[in-house]
């Protein structure tokens, strides 16, 4: 196959080809504009064909898309795809609504519980020999994330706080104003980001597949600026933008980058891929093209994981390696390439998760502060996923080997 077909059958995979009556409306392969192809004729507007008269890429992929969804007499045809669609029922998901019931009206105190034992592990930096006395970390971690579950303002999530130290969860009750500078603390930032792990590591034998993507959540900050081009002032809201890689089948966070929104998301592939590695197997990994490239696809072949990245449309199969294998498949085993490709739906619903329970807008006002908030509604919805599966799977979650829980409660169905 000469590289002019090659790239014809690319854009015949990846972009939308549409009929004209005789002719066919090619999209351009690198820009936003388009080409008119007469395959009858084997003619192209494009400079390539105007210049050699020769078969060019738009008009190889027309063709390509001819014999694909048309049949000799001009009619479309149906495909394997449509054909089983239209025999087969859409399927259907049971809900196992005993556990999901009891996981509800039971989560508000396992979340306090798992929360606590998630925290106590955590070592307190030496108190200063001047000043007030600081709280303990496991309290102040414990406070923030509480609160960023509860949904609610610190002053009316007070209640809550002193029912939790009553409960044995925390040793001392913090102010409300204490708790949101808790969060403007950067040295808040690692510890949150290793609990996010941490609180994944009960569900290492269940999660074998992943998915990456990213999402915003928007803050009360506005920009403003004058457009000297349409003579007026415009804004726009600033947003947090976080990556995550989850497990496909409980939609468990098993990673997490935050960077600036503009950063590119292929440099926040291997990262996640890396920090993951270290405590699953993985077997796949899905996520869409912006993180595509030979850099993704080698980190997952890295860990004997597979690669499902879908490809952008100058792509080839040139660079050869783990990255012209997952593209030469795409190309000639497409229908099965998107069947695994398709598990990256899975954190869609994490994140619609974690928005619709905890809210897509963060309250904070400094830069720091919205971070530690971010990856605290992320932290909440691991522990949340926990509290499902116990219900669901009957797991145990045990966060540290050697101290015994500090916040002990009993759930029906649970540890009864």
């Amino acid at each position: 196959m000469e590289p002019r077909q090659e790239r014809g059958l690319v854009l015949a995979a990846t972009k939308k080809i549409e009929r004209y009556g005789d002719r066919w409306k090619v999209p351009s392969q690198f820009g936003f504009g388009f080409y008119m192809v007469d395959t009858e004729h084997e003619r192209c507007s494009c400079p390539d064909w105007e210049t050699r008269r020769l078969n060019c890429k738009h008009i190889y992929a027309a063709i390509y898309v001819m014999k694909r969804e048309y049949d000799k007499h001009g009619q479309m045809l149906m495909t394997e795809a449509l054909a089983i669609a239209s025999a087969e029922p859409r399927p259907t998901y049971p809900q196992a609504w005993q556990a999901y019931n009891s996981a509800q009206t039971n989560e508000k105190d396992m979340f306090q519980s798992l929360l606590a034992d998630l925290c106590k592990g955590l070592a307190t930096p030496a108190a200063k020999k001047t000043g007030r006395p600081s709280l303990p970390l496991s309290d102040a971690i414990f406070a923030v994330a509480f609160k960023v579950y509860s949904t609610v303002s610190t002053r009316r999530f007070m209640s809550d706080l002193r029912s939790a130290r009553e409960r044995g969860c925390i040793s001392k009750t913090p102010h409300y104003n204490s708790i949101c500078n808790y969060l403007e603390n950067p040295d808040m930032t690692p510890v949150l980001r290793s609990l996010i792990v941490k609180s994944s590591l009960p569900l290492q034998s269940v999660e074998t597949d992943f998915a990456v993507d990213s999402s915003g959540f928007m803050t009360t900050r506005f920009v403003r600026w004058f457009d000297m081009k349409y003579g007026k002032e415009k804004a726009e809201r600033q947003w947090v933008k976080c990556h995550v890689m989850c497990g496909v089948k409980t939609n468990i966070v098993t990673a997490v980058e935050i960077a600036d929104k503009h950063a590119s998301d292929a440099r926040m592939f291997p990262p996640l891929v890396e920090t993951t590695a270290q405590h699953f197997k993985i077997s796949e990994v899905s996520a869409d093209k912006a993180y595509g490239g030979k850099p993704a696809t080698d980190v997952v072949h890295k860990f004997d994981g597979t690669p499902f990245i879908t490809f952008r449309g100058n792509a080839t199969g040139g660079i050869g390696g783990t990255f012209g294998q997952m593209f030469h498949y795409f190309m000639f085993r497409r229908e099965e390439f998107l069947q695994h490709y398709h598990k990256r739906s899975n954190v869609e619903s994490t994140f619609s998760m974690m928005k619709r329970k905890f809210g897509d807008s963060l309250r904070s006002k400094t830069d720091v502060a919205m971070v530690n908030e971010a990856l605290c509604k992320i932290l909440c919805h691991n522990l949340v996923v926990l509290i499902h599966e116990m219900y669901e799977l009957g797991i145990d979650p045990v966060f540290w080997k050697t101290t015994p829980p500090i916040c002990q409660l009993t759930f029906p169905g649970v540890n009864q």
